[in-house]
Order: C-alpha cells, then structure tokens, then sequence
C-alpha cells in the first residue's frame, strides 16, 4: 500500500504529516514506530494525521509519538500542521482552527516563503499543578502533563539518564524541561519527551517552561526560549500561552506499507 507523507521541522522537532481526510489508511502503532524509526525507516519525533473537520475545527490531527503511543498535543507538531495544510491549499493562510487531542486550538499562517512559513498557535490554558519555590521546580499541564526544573546550566544534564528516571514520577510518563535565565532575558531550555527521549524542541514544553519562569519571577509575559533546535517565541496573555515560530517542510514523499491484502 503507498502512502503520502510529509515531513516538516519546527526548531529541530521534526514530524511526518499525513492527510488523510477521508479516513482510508489508519496506521497501526506498529507502523508508526516502523515509519518514525530513524534507521529502519524515514525518522521521526511523531507522526500525525490529518483527518477532516470535527468540533469546530477545519481540520483534526491526532499525534503519536515515535515509539507509536498516543499523544495529547505538540506545539511544534501543531504548527508543522498548520503549514501543511495552508500548503496543500486545504485551508488559506490567516487564522483558522485545528481540533486537537487536547481540544480546539486557534492557530495563524502567514503565506508561506519557500519552505518556510511564520505560524502561531493558541496552546490554551497553562495550568500550573504545583510550583516549589525553594526547589525552583514545577509541574504543570498543557494539555499535556510538564516537569520544569530551573538548573544552573541546562546543557550540562543528562537529558536521557535524567529524563527516564523522572518518567516514574507521574503514571504514564511526563515530558521534562530543564530551564535557566539569560542575562539577555531569554530561557534556555534542554528537553526529555516522554515516548520519544531528548528532543531538538519542545513547543508545548516551551510553554510549559515560560509560565513557570514567570511564577518563579525570572521572566514577563513574553519570553524567548532557546532551544537546541532554535528559538521559540512564548506570549502568555493571562493564563494562555501563544506558540510562535517558524516551520518547515523538508520532503515530500510516497512510502510503502506492507500489508496483508
């Protein structure tokens, strides 16, 4: 069976995008981990699909992580779906809204440049669960659940080894952020996702990370946040948080499934 995808990058978080309006394919987990797989296959942080509208939204993605599981949301994957169907002509660029895992999230796309395209995304509601201000750590959720710890240097921890025994803190993982102020005023921000490992960028981390450096006092309401795939742009306007950045595709191309017939 052949497939069309996309692959797009959002600071270094990179997904496969497949349209599927019409519901014919429906991948396996299986077939996830196998298309995700960055030596057996194409590669990937997460692969979404795009189905047709639901709930308000002009179109639906629902996102897997590489390992196959099921995702809640990704700011980064959201936004990588966002210009992929300003691209494909399947929504015109300007504001429209995408029904998520987490809910309907109101997102922008400006006309795409090339590859490129400036895109922003709506991430709701940043609910901080609970914040230690001796410890500088917190817990919060973007419709996804979020570890933010405030570290001397970010670049220095052992993201893999840390991030997998901090998965036992929360049933079913949690995606782990290690933050410090700039003297620019900027965050610097290393991340753990659960179910994939050390990623490039974290868009709903990146939210996650902003709101807590705002409770802790070390940044406003509006923070730049260094990751190692690039910079992200945090605007929290109470207690939304506003995603924005650019994003890119880097390939199109036909895969093969093989299948029973």
């Amino acid at each position: 069976m052949k497939v069309a995808l996309s692959k797009h990058e959002a600071a270094g978080n990179d997904f496969l995008v497949m349209v599927d309006l019409e519901e014919r394919v429906g991948l396996s987990a299986d077939e996830i981990r196998r298309l995700a797989d960055r030596h057996a296959g194409v590669g990937a942080d997460g692969l979404i699909v795009v189905t047709g509208p639901s709930g308000g939204g002009e179109v639906t993605m629902t996102l897997s992580n590489s390992d196959g599981s099921v995702a809640e949301i990704s700011g980064n994957g959201l936004r990588c779906v966002v210009h992929e169907v300003v691209r494909s002509g399947i929504v015109a660029p300007g504001d429209f809204s995408v029904m998520t895992g987490s809910g309907l999230r109101r997102v922008r796309c400006e006309e795409p440049v090339g590859r490129t395209a400036m895109t922003s995304a709506d991430m709701g509601e940043v609910l901080v669960e609970s914040l230690d201000t001796q410890a500088l750590t917190a817990t919060l959720s973007v419709g996804n659940p979020h570890l933010v710890l405030v570290v001397d240097d970010p670049r220095g921890i052992d993201v893999e080894r840390e991030g997998l025994r901090l998965q036992n803190t929360r049933p079913g993982g949690i995606n782990v952020e290690w933050i410090a102020r700039r003297d620019d005023g900027s965050l610097d921000m290393v991340v753990y996702e659960r179910g994939v490992g050390r990623t490039m960028a974290c868009g709903s981390g990146s939210c996650a990370a902003a709101m807590a450096s705002r409770a802790f006092g070390l940044t406003g309401d509006s923070v730049r946040v260094a990751n190692p795939g690039g910079d992200l742009i945090v605007t929290l306007e109470g207690e939304v948080a506003v995603l924005s950045g650019p994003a890119s595709v880097i390939a199109d191309m036909t895969v093969l499934l093989e299948r029973d017939a």
